[in-house]
């Protein structure tokens, strides 16, 4: 290995991030490590130790997550033992070797009540035990002395890998001549691929100066009937789609009514584009 070459160690490598990251991976010169929770499970200390001491990544970019945002509500020992007690682990664990970290958050750290693109900066407030988990985590990762971070709040991801609302849709529209979408729930669809192709890129960038919190989604923003709608027009079917009220599907936690977070930092700090939802789209089920 040249050595200058970066070493990228990748967590969660089930998860759609990762797999994502990992199809990218012949367009980058990097060294590349992905470990899922067997392999890796940051919520033990002897397995990180382990996978550092063998590895010594330059750079680790943690995509392990707790996110079944409904179960946490009586899961929540469990929500935050993986992202915030697992997360603390790796944190330390890096300060103490000098490894980069990049980190993935969420749009639930805010409590959806603006009328207007969340920024880095406007004050958390979340409302579901999913949200104050990861919350919690990024509060480890500042405390944690690191020699360069970055936490990437995301939301409404999606690739063709994993469990998402666009291979929900799809699948369900592909059996089904009507499809009932709420319509009072407004986000930034984001392409997994586009926010992996970011981290992928500007990866090189991650010093001590431009360390800290993010906002990565797709740019303009949707209800989940709109996007059902894009979903189904971009793949050529029939299917009606019906609005419909959050509260005909309720659920254990309460979802976000607006979380759009606004990306203007991320795209001025890196001189990176991000593309319009809708932009992501074409092409997506042949990704």
């Amino acid at each position: 290995m040249a050595s200058d070459q970066l070493s990228v160690l990748v967590t969660g490598a089930g998860g759609q991030l990762a797999q994502c990251i990992q199809k990218l991976q012949p367009d980058f010169d990097y060294a590349f490590y992905f470990k899922d929770r067997k392999a890796l499970n940051i919520t033990d200390a002897a397995s990180i130790n382990s996978a550092l001491d063998k590895l010594k990544p330059d750079v680790i970019i943690n995509t392990a997550a707790y996110t079944q945002v409904d179960l946490a509500e009586t899961e929540t020992e469990q929500a935050f033992n993986i992202n915030h007690l697992g997360v603390a682990n790796l944190a330390a664990r890096c300060a103490e070797r000098v490894i980069k970290l990049i980190h993935i958050s969420t749009d639930y750290v805010f409590d959806g009540k603006l009328d207007r693109p969340y920024l880095e900066t406007d004050p958390t407030k979340p409302q579901t035990a999913y949200g104050k988990s990861k919350l919690a985590g990024e509060h480890s990762i500042l405390e944690a002395k690191l020699p360069a971070f970055w936490i990437l709040r995301t939301a409404w991801l999606y690739s063709i890998y994993g469990k998402n609302f666009y291979k929900t849709i799809l699948n369900l529209a592909q059996s089904r001549d009507e499809l009932s979408v709420v319509n009072d729930q407004t986000g930034a669809p984001t392409q997994a691929l586009d926010l992996a192709r970011f981290i992928l890129e500007n990866l090189p960038k991650l010093n001590k100066q431009n360390s800290g919190i993010y906002h990565y989604v797709n740019s303009g923003q949707a209800t989940w009937f709109d996007f059902a709608k894009a979903i189904i027009a971009e793949n050529g079917l029939m299917t009606s789609v019906i609005p419909v009220a959050s509260s005909q599907y309720p659920t254990a936690a309460r979802r976000p009514e607006y979380s759009v977070l606004a990306n203007s930092k991320i795209q001025e700090t890196f001189n990176f584009s991000i593309r319009h939802w809708s932009e992501a789209l074409p092409g997506q089920a042949r990704v």
